[in-house]
């Protein structure tokens, strides 16, 4: 039997709770629920679904049973809908100011740390923080690195960061405390766009090193 917690958050939401090793499943589970006219809303989170329901039309005992049932008949298989965005980065210099300090903490060399986080195939666990920012899994664990003591006031757009067992891109400019290492020129969100974010949950990204300064 998997592994699963399902608990109320307020009198009209639910959350369904699994872990970042059945994100694919909460990502099938996401797409259902999203075609349920007893649905207001289902955000995806980095292993768990919360689940906002229109109490006028079910109630959470039978959205649980719905959901569970929903989980454990998902697949941890990939959306066929699924993509895989190749993304080019500048790392370092000016435009990854942190990359030095990464290293410094990986033990290993700026062009290693380039190398390694451009030779994976990230996957999409989910968008949010920013419209569009994508949270990716899949990061090497000698680049894991702890977030900002102080977090800038101001990230620019296309920013590449580590925050600690995590890598992602910042799609607008932001306050943030991710270590930034490179910047990628693809715009990630356009509210004039359907749907707005290039990304979807379940999607794969490669960085393509186009230039590495110290």
């Amino acid at each position: 039997m998997d592994q699963i917690q399902l608990y109320p958050l307020g009198e009209a939401a639910l959350v369904l709770a699994a872990g970042e090793a059945a994100q694919l499943r909460l990502q099938a589970v996401h797409s259902a629920a999203l075609q349920r006219e007893d649905v207001v809303a289902a955000i995806l989170g980095v292993g768990n679904l919360t689940v906002r329901f229109d109490p006028l039309q079910t109630n959470s005992d039978q959205l649980a049973f719905d959901l569970k049932r929903l989980f454990l008949s998902s697949e941890q298989t990939r959306p066929c809908t699924s993509r895989v965005h190749e993304l080019p980065v500048r790392y370092g210099g000016r435009y990854g100011p942190d990359l030095a300090l990464v290293a410094a903490h990986a033990k290993l060399s700026i062009s290693e740390v380039a190398q390694r986080h451009s030779s994976i195939i990230y996957d999409v666990l989910c968008l949010g923080f920013l419209p569009g920012f994508p949270y990716l899994a899949g990061l090497p664990v000698d680049l894991a690195c702890p977030r900002r003591a102080s977090p800038r006031l101001q990230v620019p757009a296309g920013s590449v960061g580590i925050g600690g067992r995590q890598t992602g891109i910042y799609p607008c400019a932001s306050p943030g405390g991710w270590q930034i290492i490179g910047h990628c020129d693809v715009s990630l969100f356009d509210e004039k766009q359907s749907p707005p974010s290039l990304m979807q949950a379940g999607d794969r990204i490669r960085f393509i090193a186009v230039s590495v300064e110290s």
